[in-house]
Order: structure tokens, then C-alpha cells, then sequence
């Protein structure tokens, strides 16, 4: 059983950063896609980016050139570097995994969310 556990939210002004952890604990994997979601209130869940065993990192649009996705497989954590936030970046972040392989942008193992709030 992959358990996941986000932090390191928070609440910044607009152009500021945060980076947002994830731990997963649990056997190590020698292949696993691992991403990261937000959600809006009254908003779809949307997602935000992924990385996967052989370190290979796609984004979404809205963060391209803004958000960094790493790892640190010495420490089974995750991360989501934020910078130059914006206003409509507030929303709950969640991150997820998946033990299948391929990568495909389906997860079975949620965390319970970290908030993350931008002001202007």
C-alpha cells in the first residue's frame, strides 16, 4: 500500500514562491509515474505536471516555464517548485502515483492535499 502525504503549502503574494512536498512511503519501485493535480473551488480537477522513473517531466500549459516537478529518491520525495505565483495558481494541490507502465496520466494513489493560496 503507496501512502502519500503533501505539505509545504501556504499563502503568498503574487510573484512569490513556494515549494510544495509530497512523501510516499512504502517499497521501492524500480518503475513509477508520479504527478501533481489542483483544484479550484467550484473548478474540475486539473492537472499540473508529472515525472516518472526515468526523470522524464511534462507540464501543463498554465505551468510551463513557471513550475519545476523533481525528485529526491534518497528521501521518497517529491516536489513542485512554484515561482512568479499567480492569483488564479490558488487552489489545492494534490500529488498521486501509479506503479504501471507505461506512464499514462492515471493515478491510484492520492494524498490528501496541501492548500495553496496567491493574493494580489
Amino acid at each position: 500500500q503507496v501512502q502519500l502525504v503533501e505539505s509545504d503549502g501556504g499563502s503568498v503574494q503574487a510573484g512569490g514562491s513556494l515549494r510544495l512536498s509530497c512523501v510516499v512511503s512504502g517499497s521501492m519501485y524500480r518503475r513509477y509515474c508520479m504527478g501533481w493535480f489542483r483544484q479550484a473551488p467550484g473548478k474540475e480537477r486539473e492537472w499540473v505536471a508529472r515525472i516518472d522513473s526515468g526523470n522524464w517531466r511534462n507540464y501543463a500549459e498554465s505551468a510551463k516555464g513557471r513550475f519545476t516537478i523533481s525528485q529526491d529518491n534518497a528521501k521518497n520525495t517529491l516536489y513542485l517548485q512554484m515561482n512568479s505565483l499567480k492569483p488564479e495558481d490558488t487552489a489545492m494541490y494534490y500529488c498521486a502515483a501509479d506503479l504501471r507502465w507505461p506512464c499514462r496520466n492515471e493515478y491510484t494513489y492520492w494524498g490528501q492535499g496541501t492548500q495553496v493560496t496567491v493574493s494580489s
